[in-house]
């Protein structure tokens, strides 16, 4: 049996570039006035991505109904709704929707109204992914992050009010924020009882405007100490207010409040992904498309937009098996570890990094503290294999 398909649509277009991004996003005056290609531009950008749709169904078939839409960025809501909606049509046109199919898009808190909510509801879109990051303006500033903080309140009751579910996604780690202003973002991001909160630690990429603040001496570099301690008090809040972790960075109110779109990455399904830079993985195939959107829409418009490819081995797929699997809530059955992995375990239990009861009952799940360690966990689970 095939696992279930998703579509994820890579938009990636914003309005000003964040200091500490290295996602491939691009603004207006990066690309130039209309893009340099036909689709890489707003105007233009969904018509070639439905047109990649297309070069989705002529390899897949159409006997796969779609269980999850994901649309990524960047930041996706620059695009008219309309266009969104256009997408997802295209997407129902092709291959039909499963009849509980999660749609989400991201977006930034200053890049919706109540009445685009309201479009992408009406037309299909179950969910809204809010970049809040912080809800301390010293902290955006640092982010370069440009919006209000109160209109992260204002974009999650408009949403609600559209009948969408509502995801909050946090940044910690920031540098030069302190335990107590991460304290601010998270009990300001509980009030709003999102249905979901995501919260990722800040990652100083190199190449990045960031990185070369730090590297002047302009800000300090996050160390992993703070990170850890700033993880457990996300853990401890959230759990106390009721939400539960069901990945190392997300939590969510209850089981169908989960991002089942990401938890098809974690349990290495199938998706195809749409747009400039975008990954896929269908059938044991991986390729990643061309990154620059001009060169992507060029490439796509002569029949394959992809710039490589790779087929996994059975000995890669079982090392990533264990890596994605032992970041889930629910684990990693033990017998799917090789023996070395196995022998492992015990180990990893007496140094308080996974659960002694649910290795007894046969899975690997991580401690609050193996989370922390998690890429520990893998190494010894896969490491002492050769991998």
């Amino acid at each position: 049996m095939r696992p279930p398909f998703g579509i994820y649509l890579h938009v990636p277009f914003c309005t000003v570039r964040c200091g500490y991004c290295d996602f491939n996003t691009y603004t207006a005056t990066e690309l130039g006035p209309a893009g340099g290609a036909k689709g890489a531009s707003v105007a233009t950008f969904v018509d070639a991505a439905i047109s990649e749709l297309d070069l989705a169904l002529r390899s897949v078939g159409t006997d796969r109904p779609v269980s999850t839409v994901f649309v990524g960025g960047g930041t996706p809501t620059l695009l008219p709704p309309q266009d969104l909606v256009r997408f997802l049509d295209a997407v129902r046109e092709r291959w039909g929707l499963a009849d509980d199919a999660e749609v989400t898009t991201e977006a930034n808190p200053d890049s919706v109204t109540e009445e685009s909510l309201l479009v992408l509801a009406d037309g299909g879109f179950t969910r809204v992914s809010i970049g809040m990051q912080s809800a301390v303006p010293q902290v955006l500033a640092t982010l370069d992050r440009t919006h209000d903080p109160a209109n992260v309140a204002r974009a999650l009751t408009a949403a609600r009010a559209a009948g969408l579910a509502v995801s909050l996604d946090l940044i910690y780690g920031t540098p030069g924020e302190s335990l107590e202003q991460w304290r601010t973002s998270l009990e300001t991001a509980l009030s709003l009882e999102p249905d979901h909160l995501s919260a990722y630690a800040l990652t100083v990429e190199d190449g990045t405007k960031m990185a070369a603040r730090v590297r002047r001496g302009e800000l300090p570099m996050p160390t992993g100490d703070d990170e850890a301690d700033k993880y457990e008090l996300a853990d401890e809040l959230l759990t106390a207010a009721g939400y539960d972790w069901y990945e190392i960075s997300n939590w969510a109110r209850t089981t169908a409040d989960r991002c089942r779109h990401n938890e098809a990455y974690w349990r290495s399904h199938d998706w195809w992904g749409v747009g400039p830079g975008a990954h896929s993985h269908v059938d044991g195939e991986r390729w990643w498309n061309l990154k620059h959107p001009a060169t992507w829409a060029r490439s796509l418009a002569e029949g394959d937009p992809a710039a490589e490819r790779e087929a996994l081995t059975a000995e890669q797929r079982a090392d990533e098996e264990v890596l994605l699997g032992v970041r889930l809530r629910e684990g990693l059955p033990t017998d799917r570890l090789e023996p070395q992995g196995r022998r492992a375990v015990a180990g990893l239990v007496a140094d308080g990094l996974v659960d002694g009861r649910e290795a007894v009952r046969g899975r690997v799940v991580l401690t609050r503290r193996g989370r922390l360690l998690a890429d520990t966990v893998v190494h010894h689970l896969v490491g002492s294999a050769g991998a």
